[in-house]
């Protein structure tokens, strides 16, 4: 008969334990609102900065180069002309539209 009580408290001590934790968390949850968060904007706007500008043009003009040594090393394919131009029409204009994607308020 002992060990029924104890197993009875047990459970109903586990029950009040969750009920107090959701009860705490409920308390000192604050609101959070979607991109009100700056900790990262700094490190988003240098690597943005840099991805536009000569970073974007350095990273597309050594995807041209790899492009062109696989043409001069005899072997074409359509993807040694495609992926250069997807790099800098990426660099080009995909930051300012995921950026943008990103940002915007629905």
């Amino acid at each position: 008969m002992k060990t029924l009580v104890q197993k009875g408290s047990r459970r109903e001590t586990a029950a009040l334990t969750a009920v107090g934790l959701v009860a705490a968390a409920a308390m000192f949850a604050g609101p959070a609102f979607a991109g009100a968060d700056t900790t990262f904007d700094t490190a988003l706007d240098a690597f943005t900065g840099f991805l536009e500008g000569s970073g974007g043009k350095i990273i597309t003009v050594l995807s041209l180069a790899g492009g062109i040594v696989g043409l001069a090393s005899g072997r074409f394919s359509l993807g040694q002309v495609a992926i250069p131009v997807g790099v800098g029409v990426g660099a080009g204009t995909g930051i300012p539209i995921v950026t943008s994607t990103v940002t915007a308020t629905i």
